[in-house]
């Protein structure tokens, strides 16, 4: 039960050996140079003959990230090398084959209490890199692996780039994620290297791009391919060839045998000369605002920040677009918006870890049984993983269909240039479609998709468990059913555990891992274990009716039925949700779970919790049910769905059924009353299964509700939310609200303490 989420994601030391000559010249140079190394820990320096190789290497880490400590250790080094008379050329580098540098250290930024601060921590950055582009030696950046944000900011300020062309190496600047922009010259340098349009593009999407288009753009000078296994490992050959490289050119291009030269083809230099002009710049810039717009509804201003810094320093020079840029990253980081998406960001990198620990037996071989949708999706995200997968269904029809499902998928990935048609080939050979249970007997775990009713979830697990080996985990893929009640089936309810994933699987990151009072330790870490090996977000929230992402949506979807009843209609109950900052509208997201899907939950929960999960008349969506408006997979809902067509008619049918279940509304249902009603449902359920011990913490309710559920991103998921709206003020309008419509308005008690105790935060960070 979830909607497309706009995805946003918001990616040893191998120092080579050092090289004495016997020249006592030399021997200084490197005296020297070693010297600027004391206490510095994450960046290194060595001397090959003229040429000062710099390295970042942060130790006990995959990545290097860029601190204020870092910085500085770099600026000694670097400041040594240029001074030195003996380095005639400079190679920046990492000496990490699957990263240059990851981008800037986020967690840093809670350290920050004023736009001000930020500021200057943003004007100090600019001077360390602005020292490096004007270096009078020249300097070449070597890239491989990671090279995002402040890494390619560092990159850009260095005179060449060489870089190596595989899947690893990919360039970006992705701070618009975060709510900022690039504050260490990103802005200013990228749009006068790649197209302008090409530039602004890459600043407002955050968007990863390969060497080889960065070699098109010209943001990349050089490119290196990559070379096999040897003494060493392939990657580490490749960082060594690469260092070999990059120390070529850099000396060729200080004896002057190597000349920069980035003119563009012909078409390419006409267009820059548009670009130059009055009219030219207003309509890229004109284009580029009403696309954000379009997209973001302006609820996010990051990325209308980044086009007005952009200009400024196309239209005023470097100095005044330095310095707006400096300024423009330390207001945008003070802003609610930037906090709740790193708040995000740090929650997305904690729910990537197993906090269980490692799988006493790590799965290598999957089963799903049932290959529809679902059982298809989870295919098809395991064995690109690496897994092998037994896919069974009852029919040879129903197996062809999951087959074809997964084949679409991964032709669609060769189209878009993400594998090539021999890796699609590699990675769909781990696939085993079958209809009988034959290669049940030794995989190691099971993962259960068929249909939602528990008669049939029984009979699987009696079926699966007679024919799986002792040390097998069952998952079952439910999004409502209780995950104990289904354990009532199994001879060993310890290895049972339900993985509720969000449609369409390849597309939504987020994975809700359900325990019982039974489910053990071991299969915890193998459940988390597997998901995060798939690539999933990882949630994991204890057991009871809806687990937390179908509970804390059942409420607002019967408020959006209420809303109907009401009068409001289908659009616009979707722009007020939209405009609020949900990627779906609620009307649009009701047909998207499927009528049926979501009458069968109402009833279930309903039943559960009584008249909280009251308001509207459930029979409206039996009703609909009845005529066949199962939503987008029938082509009725809400709405009429027609192939082809992109403009949506409301169903004329359903504005009939509703006025059968009118209801006057009691207060005028304006854009603002309409998304209260929504949102403090929704929040008021979050909050109260973090009081019921359902959520372990706010972060995952956070993770949850934006990665599983499309709640808007930039107020940071439902915790997050209060923290910054206030629970006091929350609070009063959910009483008003209770007093025009009920109790299923009626806040839960951990959120009226929170109200009455401003100190009270859900996220330490927001104290």
């Amino acid at each position: 039960m979830a909607s497309r989420l706009l995805s946003f994601q918001f990616p040893k030391s191998l120092l080579s050996a050092t090289r004495v000559y016997n020249h006592s010249h030399h021997l200084t140079v490197f005296s020297r140079c070693l010297s600027t190394q004391t206490g510095s820990k994450n960046v290194s320096c060595r001397i090959d003959k003229d040429v000062a190789i710099i390295k970042f290497d942060a130790p006990k880490s995959k990545v290097n990230v860029l601190s204020r400590d870092v910085f500085s250790e770099f600026t000694s080094i670097f400041n040594e090398a240029q001074k030195n008379d003996a380095v005639k050329s400079i190679v920046v580098m990492s000496g990490k084959p699957g990263c240059f540098i990851a981008g800037a250290d986020i967690s840093m930024l809670d350290a920050f209490r004023s736009a001000e601060e930020l500021t200057k921590l943003a004007q100090d950055g600019q001077g360390v890199l602005m020292n490096v582009e004007k270096c009078s030696k020249p300097v070449v950046a070597a890239i491989m692996g990671s090279c995002l944000g402040g890494g390619l900011e560092v990159a850009l300020a260095c005179h060449y780039r060489i870089a190596v062309k595989d899947k690893k190496t990919v360039l970006a600047v992705p701070e618009v994620m975060l709510g900022l922009l690039p504050g260490a010259g990103g802005t200013q340098r990228l749009p006068k290297l790649a197209p302008l349009p090409k530039a602004l593009e890459m600043m407002l999407t955050g968007k990863n791009v390969r060497a080889d288009q960065a070699r098109k753009l010209g943001i990349v000078d050089q490119l290196v391919d990559p070379i096999g296994p040897g003494v060493s490992f392939p990657e580490q050959n490749t960082l060594s060839y690469l260092e070999e490289v990059a120390v070529g050119t850099a000396r060729q291009l200080s004896l002057g045998k190597l000349k920069i030269n980035r003119t563009p083809p012909l078409f390419q230099r006409l267009m820059n000369s548009f670009f130059a002009t009055n009219f030219g710049l207003n309509m890229v810039f004109k284009k580029a605002r009403e696309s954000v717009m379009r997209q973001t509804k302006g609820l996010y201003p990051a990325p209308l920040r980044i086009l007005d810094v952009a200009r400024i320093g196309l239209e005023k020079g470097s100095r005044a677009g330095y310095l707006a840029e400096a300024q423009g990253f330390g207001q945008l980081g003070m802003t609610t918006e930037s906090r709740a998406l790193i708040g995000l960001y740090l929650g997305q990198t904690a729910c990537k870890k197993n906090s269980f620990g490692a799988p006493k037996r790590p799965a290598k071989e999957l089963a799903v049984l049932g290959a529809g949708l679902m059982g298809a999706g989870i295919a098809h995200v395991s064995i690109e993983r690496g897994f092998q997968v037994v896919l069974k269904d009852v029919s040879a029809q129903g197996v062809a269909r999951g087959e074809h499902q997964i084949q679409k998928g991964l032709s669609d990935a060769v189209r878009r240039k993400k594998m090539t048609s021999f890796e699609k080939d590699k990675v769909y050979s781990r696939l085993f479609p079958t209809t009988s249970y034959d290669r049940f007997n030794t995989v190691d775990m099971v993962i259960e998709a068929v249909f939602e009713d528990i008669k049939i979830k029984h009979r699987a697990i009696k079926e699966i468990e007679e024919r799986v080996p002792p040390h097998c985990i069952i998952a079952t893929n439910t999004s409502a059913l209780p995950i104990t009640r289904i354990a009532e089936a199994s001879k060993r309810p310890e290895k049972i555990i339900g993985m509720h994933y969000f449609s369409p699987v390849d597309k939504m990151p987020l994975l809700e891992i359900i325990t019982t009072a039974k489910t053990d330790k071991d299969t915890i870490a193998s459940a988390v274990d597997v998901g995060l090996r798939q690539g999933k977000v990882v949630i994991i929230v204890k057991d009871g009716p809806g687990f937390y992402t179908t509970r804390i949506l059942a409420p607002t979807l019967s408020e959006a039925i209420r809303l109907l009843q009401e009068g409001v209609g289908p659009v616009e109950l979707d722009k007020a949700s939209k405009n609020f900052g949900f990627p779906v509208g609620a009307a649009t997201l009701t047909d998207e779970v499927g009528v049926d899907v979501a009458a069968h939950v109402a009833e279930d929960l309903s039943a559960a919790f009584g008249a909280r999960f009251g308001g509207a008349d459930v029979n409206v969506l039996k009703d609909m049910v009845q005529r066949g408006f199962l939503g987008r997979k029938s082509g009725k809902g809400c709405y009429l769905y027609e192939a082809n067509v992109k403009e949506r008619n409301v169903n004329p049918e359903m504005e009939a059924l509703l006025r059968k279940y009118q209801i006057a509304p009691k207060k005028e249902n304006t854009q603002a009353h309409i998304q209260f009603r929504l949102v403090t449902r929704f929040v008021n359920e979050a909050v109260l299964c973090l009081q019921e011990g359902i959520l372990a913490s706010p972060l995952e309710g956070d993770i949850g509700a934006v990665f599983g559920l499309g709640f808007p991103p930039m107020k940071g998921g439902p915790f997050q939310f209060t923290d910054t709206f206030g629970a006091a003020k929350l609070v009063d309008k959910m009483k008003e609200l209770t007093d025009l419509y009920g109790v299923q308005f009626t806040p839960c008690q951990m959120l009226l303490d929170h109200a009455k105790d401003p100190s009270k935060k859900f996220h330490k960070r927001n104290n």
